[in-house]
């Protein structure tokens, strides 16, 4: 389990390291190209391991798949534009909304909402300390916490569809596609640059494939309780990539609104799951 445990952590360092770097490209390279390449990256490598089969499939099994490559594509599209406008630590806060929603919306205890006034705490106190902080930041992150929820309950549909890591490789090349013309005309000859290619190459790597490993390893051995519990430390674990690589600083208060909103997480996280061990099984 501490082998698993370790796999996830550093999967967050390298979702948040790579998220870092990109940002910091975005002085090169537009945001809409960056994620391209990143999604791109990630899409060739996955199709190169799953070579998924495509015969066969009904159209329900696409229309699911579909959906999936939407969310997945908007989610990382929108994350992008919030990185561009606000810190890092605050966008990727606030994007935990999303999946802090499907947490406690799967609950049926009245007591779990303390969790949804303790994260509305949170995103409320960012209000309060504007530094660095901009409307459309905020809104793009929004964005992204509402494609990752749908990311995550087009997930388990695909996943039961599609075998290992089929669906999740078909779902990149349909996020990546419709991004394509707006990522050139964005990147122009930004995109022709060497330099910017491999530093893309590596922004995607980092994001996607390297994380992505580590987590379907760790989740064979690791309990989906504690999984999520770890995962609530996102926020924190961009705030200091993002302090080291881009010299970001946050106010105390930005720091207590993270709290709030990873205290959230987690206790969403555990509740949820104990509230599922607790009831009797179905007839």
């Amino acid at each position: 389990m501490r082998r698993a445990v370790l796999f996830v952590l550093a999967g967050i360092v390298s979702v948040q390291l790579g998220a870092a770097v990109a940002k910091d490209l975005f002085g090169r390279i537009d945001p809409t190209a960056m994620v391209w390449l990143r999604l791109l990256t990630s899409t060739v490598v996955l199709l190169a391991i799953a070579r998924p089969a495509l015969r066969g499939r009904t159209r329900a099994d696409w229309l699911v798949v579909l959906g999936f490559g939407a969310s997945l594509g908007l989610m990382n599209w929108a994350i992008y534009q919030s990185f561009a406008r606000i810190p890092l630590g605050l966008a990727v806060t606030i994007e935990f909304v999303g999946p802090l929603s499907i947490a406690v919306l799967g609950s049926r205890r009245a007591r779990d909402l303390v969790w949804v006034a303790l994260a509305a705490v949170g995103v409320v106190l960012l209000g309060f300390e504007p530094a660095g902080v901009t409307v459309a930041g905020v809104l793009f992150a929004l964005l992204a916490a509402a494609a990752w929820a749908s990311y995550i309950l087009l997930s388990a549909g695909t996943g039961r569809r599609w075998p290992g890591i089929d669906g999740l490789a078909i779902a990149s090349t349909f996020a990546v596609l419709p991004l394509t013309p707006f990522a050139v005309a964005a990147g122009g000859d930004t995109l022709l640059d060497p330099t910017v290619l491999a530093l893309g190459a590596a922004v995607g790597l980092l994001s996607s494939v390297v994380p992505y490993s580590l987590e379907l390893n760790a989740l064979r051995t690791l309990e989906p309780r504690v999984f999520g519990i770890l995962m609530s430390l996102e926020p924190a674990a961009a705030a200091m990539a993002a302090l080291v690589v881009l010299g970001e600083l946050l106010e105390p208060l930005q720091w207590l609104a993270m709290a709030c909103v990873v205290a959230a997480s987690v206790g969403a996280t555990a509740s949820g799951r104990a509230a599922v061990q607790t009831e009797p099984a179905p007839d």
